[in-house]
């Protein structure tokens, strides 16, 4: 069957920080400049595409604004940097796509443009998202292994190859609907995300105006890199030191959750740029129709702040409303008002996970005959604190300190007796020969009981058919997915599950976490390869996934390089995270009976994600101890807790 991609990149709007990205490259012939900080975010609206192989690289779509044209030509890097140099919209597609044949072995591809819902021309850098889109659909297709900041960087590198000079914010879009915060040092780019505390509610638009961006950019440019005039040095001062100051305020602010000083700072921001930054270029910075609307005291009432966007003049502009409702009808007034089509973003928190699932249904058959007497989930493990405990409390335990507050065990229907029986309140003739403490960890055992829901698998269909039974538990939010024959033993305070929780909350994917194993190991699991996305080499961008590969397959394709240890082999190892976007692959796989070796695959399911919407991979700091066969839970017995 043909490999398809559905690719989703979204524009990107400045919040803070405009042109001080371009500014920083001068530091490499003036170190005195300060490096340049903007906190940037991807929006809401974005474009959508279909990606499949081809011979050629092709462009097409049916939208108006197309005007029905495509672009199709050779995989030729001569023609398409020829392309690139034209100018127009294709030339941003044939950039990107003759730096990835000068540096990667790729055949062709078909970029179907679906759908885009983002403003062209309006400062929220259409062109890098398309750029974007080229560089993700090349790196999917044939698995380049490219982590976000690669992807980002052949999109920059291919725009240069057009008449367009982006600075190195726009492609900030590549991490999505997320605030980032971007340092700028010479030719050096790093990202950091930043948390949202509560809900931001902005609103961005066109001003219907005219703005010269070429002759913004080239009065800036001449204030660099060595200041001689007093406009020039108050240029040099609000893109950098000024600048610097400002962003980590707004970091601060957003990041607490301050709504109001968020606003605070962009008028500040405004201000600042107005009295330093626009006498540079007088005649395209006065911005008569900007600063008209921000003047505007209808608009104040429905907002905490209000600035230019991009290089600022009278392109675009954006808001930060009230609440929910003030973004409404501030949409509602400009459009009375001025005639200008608002657009929202709200910038929320990333749901927090607070539920977990335990599939434990099944026989256990490699730990026959003891099963026929008690789950496997009750064999005995001693923990570190001396209880003799069942494996599924010692799970238990760790989800409780890991902040989660509802449970779901997967079980048959016929094996909830046990469980019911082990949450049930002791005898008062057992309380009474229990010491104090122990008396203190039955009422823990009984509080646990109450965090617990019971599904039923009445089919035995898969693993992925088993999650999937968990989908109105779960509701719209990620949820943690645990093996029940697994138990975790964190090197740190944080539990294994905490630390795999915190890194979601980070980057906001589905996430499995992984441990390294030995190559002659690697076909006894599914192995997943990628880009390490931090410098701590335990985040990884997951750009491929196979099941069982056998040894050859995995040396070949599945290496994953580290600084200091060479080659490394990760699996899957027992924690997840589900966004629910899984659950609804999981629901289609299941209505059309899409099986691997006749069974309802979650590895499947993870894959399809990969594909759409990336995966993350974690390594946690701890260790992992299998009680699933006799071998392995005699190793369990003699190490775990030690």
């Amino acid at each position: 069957m043909e490999k398809t991609l559905k690719l989703f990149v979204p524009g990107r709007l400045c919040l803070f920080g405009e042109h001080s990205d371009w500014a920083s490259l001068h530091r490499v012939m003036n170190s005195a400049i300060v490096p340049g900080h903007a906190i940037v975010t991807g929006v809401e609206q974005g474009i959508y595409a279909t990606v499949s192989m081809a011979d050629k690289f092709i462009v097409e779509s049916e939208l108006a604004s197309f005007k029905n044209e495509s672009f199709e030509c050779e995989m030729d890097s001569k023609k398409l940097r020829e392309t690139a140099q034209e100018g127009g919209f294709f030339s941003y597609v044939a950039g990107v796509a003759s730096y990835v044949i000068d540096h990667y072995r790729v055949k062709g591809l078909r970029i179907h443009i679906d759908e885009m819902d983002l403003p062209i021309k309006s400062g929220l850098s259409s062109s890098a998202a398309i750029c974007v889109l080229v560089a993700r659909a090349f790196n999917e297709m044939y698995e380049l292994q490219l982590n976000t900041m690669g992807e980002m960087n052949i999109a920059f590198y291919g725009e240069q190859r057009t008449p367009s000079r982006c600075g190195r914010l726009d492609q900030a879009c590549a991490f999505g609907v997320m605030p980032v915060n971007m340092t700028f040092d010479g030719n050096e780019v790093f990202v950091d995300k930043i948390k949202v505390k509560k809900p931001l509610y902005w609103v961005f638009s066109e001003l219907n105006g005219s703005k010269d961006t070429v002759k913004i950019l080239s009065d800036l440019n001449k204030c660099y890199p060595f200041a001689e005039t007093e406009i020039e040095k108050n240029v040099q001062k609000a893109l950098g030191i000024e600048n610097e100051k400002l962003i980590a305020k707004a970091t601060k602010a957003i990041e607490s959750g301050d709504a109001e000083q968020v606003g605070s700072l962009m008028v500040e921001a405004q201000n600042m740029f107005d009295s330093m930054v626009a006498p540079a270029s007088p005649k395209e910075l006065a911005a008569p129709q900007l600063h008209k609307v921000l003047n505007d005291e209808n608009i104040k009432k429905y907002t905490y702040g209000a600035k230019g966007v991009g290089s600022q003049g009278d392109g675009s502009v954006q808001f930060l409303a009230k609440d929910e409702q003030s973004q409404a009808e501030l949409i509602k007034y400009i459009k009375d008002e001025y005639n200008m089509d608002g657009f929202t973003l709200t910038l929320k928190p990333e749901k927090k996970v607070r539920k977990a699932i335990i599939p434990v249904a099944g026989f256990g058959t490699r730990l026959y005959p003891e099963t026929r007497a008690i789950k496997k989930e009750f064999f005995p493990i001693i923990d570190k604190d001396g209880y003799v405990k069942p494996v599924i409390m010692n799970l238990l335990e760790q989800l409780e300190a890991s902040g989660i507050e509802e449970i779901c065990l997967v079980i048959g229907e016929e094996e909830q007796s046990q469980y019911d029986a082990f949450f049930s309140p002791l005898s008062q003739e057992h309380i009474s020969k229990l010491s104090e403490e122990k008396r203190a960890y039955e009422e823990k055992i009984l509080e646990i009981g109450k965090k617990i829901t019971y599904v039923y698998q009445k089919e035995r269909k898969g693993f992925g058919h088993a999650v999937y039974q968990c989908r109105e538990f779960a509701g719209n939010e990620p949820v943690l997915l645990l093996l029940g024959d697994m138990i975790y033993q964190s090197f740190e305070e944080r539990t294994c599950s905490l630390q795999l929780i915190e890194a979601y909350e980070e980057c906001g994917k589905t996430m499995i976490s992984m441990q390294d194993v030995p190559l002659e190991k690697v076909s006894r699991y599914g192995i997943m390869c990628g880009k390490w996305e931090n410098s701590n080499e335990n985040l990884l961008k997951i750009t491929q996934m196979v099941e069982k590969p056998d040894v050859n397959y995995a040396k070949d394709c599945l290496r994953v390089k580290t600084k200091n240890d060479g080659d490394k082999y990760y699996c899957a190892y027992g924690q997840y995270i589900l966004t629910p976007e899984v659950f609804e692959v999981l629901e289609y796989n299941i209505d059309n009976n899409i099986t691997t070796k006749g069974e309802i695959q979650l590895t499947d399911a993870l894959d399809k994600v990969r594909e759409t919407s990336g995966i993350m991979g974690f390594v946690f700091n701890g260790k992992v101890f299998d009680v699933g066969t006799p071998e392995m839970y005699r190793d369990t017995i003699m190490n775990y807790g030690m």
